[in-house]
């Protein structure tokens, strides 16, 4: 997240590699696309633009932005787990100057914690997932004439997402999960990629870490417990895979989450 300021400019973005959700936090009423002169910004609109896409801005006046970026991996799991699509059949769908006020105060939530401090950092965290997972459910449409080639039949990945769902307590192998597909480990680990946008391992440790945060969430289970419980093999192997991926030990995310 970013917040960003400007006054009496003009930007070009050239296909930036993430997709970016933005909130307009304050002025912006001379902000407009070149291409439509005609549509102002104004405080609490939103725009939503997709990684890949090209946008020509020109600011008159004072602008006061908030942005969000989501990388393909977030983009990716969100449309696995929210929507239950791979990701490669659907897109983020450009908008500009939306209206949607409870998305507007998510964001102005963001932007009043102190990201530097761990706990509302982890607070920031969380309130950004929500930002995502809610441009997720409502900007996403599929790909128009899109031939979808290689990657995993739905009915199987629908039966991998529930079989790894019902057995993140144990150790899961990639050769085991290619063997419920009929198929070679090589062969499996191209079309779980195709289908998930993700290598299996990632998405595996990505489901045992989403179900961790569940666990913390609950209430004063020991940590022991929920490393077990989400297949990390010790309370140190787990505490060391969620601070690299949250930024925090468990019991500060507990702490944090919980007030």
């Amino acid at each position: 997240a970013a917040l960003w300021s400007n006054r009496d400019d003009a930007r070009d973005y050239q296909a930036p590699s993430h997709h970016t959700l933005s909130c307009y936090i304050a002025d912006g009423t001379g902000t407009f696309r070149r291409q439509r002169p005609g549509d102002k910004g104004a405080p609490d609109k939103l725009c939503v633009m997709p990684a890949g896409q090209e946008s020509n801005w020109v600011v008159n006046g004072a602008i006061r932005l908030a942005h969000l970026y989501v990388s393909e991996t977030q983009f990716a799991l969100g449309c696995v787990r929210l929507l239950d699509r791979e990701p490669r059949e659907l897109q983020l769908q450009e908008a500009t100057f939306l209206d949607d006020p409870q998305q507007a105060k998510r964001f102005r939530q963001l932007i009043t914690l102190d990201w530097d401090e761990p706990g509302e950092r982890l607070l920031a965290s969380s309130l950004a997932h929500e930002i995502v997972d809610h441009a997720l459910l409502n900007q996403v449409g599929l790909r128009q004439g899109l031939r979808l080639k290689g990657g995993l039949a739905p009915s199987l990945r629908r039966q991998l997402v529930d079989y790894i769902e019902a057995h993140l307590d144990q150790p899961i192998t990639l050769g085991e999960l290619a063997l419920r597909c009929n198929l070679s480990e090589y062969h499996f680990a191209r079309m779980f990629r195709a289908s998930f946008g993700l290598p299996p391992h990632q998405y595996l440790l990505a489901r045992r870490l989403h179900r961790a945060c569940q666990l913390l969430r609950l209430g004063v289970m020991p940590l022991g417990e929920i490393a077990l419980l989400c297949g990390f093999a010790s309370a140190s192997h787990f505490s060391n895979r969620f601070r690299q991926a949250v930024g925090a030990t468990p019991g500060e995310y507990r702490t944090a989450i919980r007030g």
